[in-house]
């Protein structure tokens, strides 16, 4: 599949990406990956040097007539978020992404694509390896770990580099100049719950809401799709109202940065209900497709027969559960006053796992203003609290402070309007970048990020724009033309 993506242009870039694309680097488990960097930039005869948490940095001196530029950092994440579609075989640990061309976009057979941030990185290796592009003095930075935790960026010490400029290569819409981004918290509860036989005269039900857009819970949170986990929740909670109905298991999401698109459950429903149960799952099945019609026309609920679990919810501890998911808020808490149209915080019901008498619930909050992240979050905390959770708050990161007034900003502000006859949009982003942390150790390196159209990142529906990569690369190159002199 790839023969067709590595004949496209630019094919330094296209081909970096699919060698890349070839070498499994699911977040956490990106040892493959590093030691595929470490090889690339030690075959060109760089100084190249893997960091203590997994970092790769890889440094090119100035093409001549550029050694008196500023030197500029290149940075991308290695890490990418593996999702796939229910029905989609496919093992992430071991297999390369499946990737073929339909229209203008490069997609991928039934799995997230890896364009979020392998665009990115095959931009900078094509760099790295170049014998014609004018280029300053370049460090590149290949991060690990962006998409569970950041924990690369933050683990990277002060004194390994040395530029004033850091060109950040993972922003998703090519007419947008990012100079801010969100920051985030993960808020996990865990805890125990009784668990009493099933009843007899019960008949067991596996649930299943699947077919939402799903996509990432920085950028597409504002476009209202739905939550799995608490369209699921929505619907066991006023069954539970009406119904005898008492729950074995709940599964939905999975990545903390991902939309969750699914949900499955296994409850038990007394014979004499079975009848009006299922007459009602169908009418509120179908009130869940109405609501959602637009942002997720293939919303699907099924209710099918399955073996009996021996162990089933206490009831008491049931409803105090299906009440704290319900409370508990998804999707924008509040927007910017001051950037119109940016959300300021939000948060992403994004994991909940209810089985064998254990359950854990999993939040990713995000914020451009640290104190409403905090204020979220203790909220969240307190909710799951009131039910006897035990909730941590981990994986802390700062956001981006935007500003605007740095020369970088201006200079390529000023070569869109040259190039492409319009206005770049300078703006934040809801999304984590990595900037903000990399930032608290080069307080004084000026950065921003750009890059190509990449379309549903985080879920099997990533996509990259041919035209846009083309588009993004051009003003990429021209860019580093016009670094300005070093001091």
């Amino acid at each position: 599949m790839s023969a067709e993506v590595r004949a496209l242009e630019p094919k330094a870039m296209w081909n970096h990406f699919a060698d890349l694309n070839a070498v499994p680097r699911p977040s956490k488990k990106e040892e493959r990956v590093i030691e595929f960097a470490k090889k690339f930039g030690e075959s060109l005869g760089l100084p190249t040097v893997v960091d203590a948490v997994g970092n790769v940095i890889i440094k090119k001196p100035a093409s001549p007539g550029m050694e008196n530029r500023k030197k500029v950092v290149l940075q991308s994440h290695l890490d990418m978020v593996h999702q796939k579609n229910n029905a989609t075989q496919f093992d992430f640990d071991n297999e390369g992404i499946k990737m073929y061309v339909e229209g203008d976009w490069v997609k991928a057979d039934g799995t997230t694509l890896g364009a979020d941030n392998g665009i990115g990185v095959a931009s900078i290796m094509a760099l790295l390896s170049s014998i014609d592009i004018p280029h300053p003095p370049l460090e590149a930075l290949f991060t690990i770990d962006e998409e569970t935790g950041m924990t690369g960026a933050m683990g990277l010490v002060g004194g390994l580099l040395d530029a004033e400029i850091m060109l950040n290569l993972d922003t998703e819409d090519d007419d947008e100049l990012t100079i801010g981004c969100a920051g985030g918290t993960d808020v996990t509860a865990t805890g125990e719950y009784t668990q009493e036989p099933t009843p007899e005269n019960y008949s067991a039900l596996k649930v299943t809401i699947k077919g939402l857009t799903g996509g990432h819970s920085g950028m597409d949170i504002h476009r209202g799709r739905g939550n799995a986990n608490k369209l699921m929740n929505r619907m066991l909670k006023l069954a539970n109202d009406a119904f005898a109905i008492a729950i074995s298991s709940i599964d939905g999401g999975s990545l903390r940065n991902a939309i969750p698109r699914e949900s499955n459950a296994v409850i038990v429903v007394a014979n004499h209900d079975l009848e009006a149960f299922q007459a009602w799952a169908d009418s509120f099945s179908e009130t869940l497709k109405d609501e959602h019609q637009t942002t997720d026309a293939n919303l699907t609920v099924i209710i099918e027969s399955t073996e009996t679990p021996a162990m089933v919810m206490e009831a008491d501890e049931q409803i105090n559960m299906l009440r704290a998911i319900y409370a508990c808020p998804v999707g924008i808490y509040r927007m910017s006053p001051d950037i119109e149209g940016l959300v300021q915080t939000s948060n992403n019901l994004a994991r909940v796992l209810i089985e064998n008498g254990t359950y854990s619930i999993q939040c990713l909050t995000r914020s451009s203003v640290d104190s409403e992240k905090v204020d979220e979050a203790n909220a969240i905390q307190s909710i799951f609290e009131m039910i006897g959770a035990e909730v941590t708050l981990s994986g802390d990161y700062p956001g981006w402070t935007p500003r605007p007034g740095a020369e970088i900003v201006s200079i390529m502000s000023n070569l869109y309007k040259e190039m492409f006859d319009a206005e770049a949009h300078v703006m934040a982003c809801h999304a984590g970048l990595e900037c903000g942390i990399l930032g608290t150790n080069y307080p004084d390196m000026e950065m921003i990020s750009f890059g190509p159209n990449i379309k549903g990142a985080h879920s099997p529906d990533e996509r990259v724009q041919i035209s846009s990569v083309q588009k993004y690369w051009g003003f990429l190159l021209e860019t580093l033309k016009r670094i300005p002199l070093a001091n």
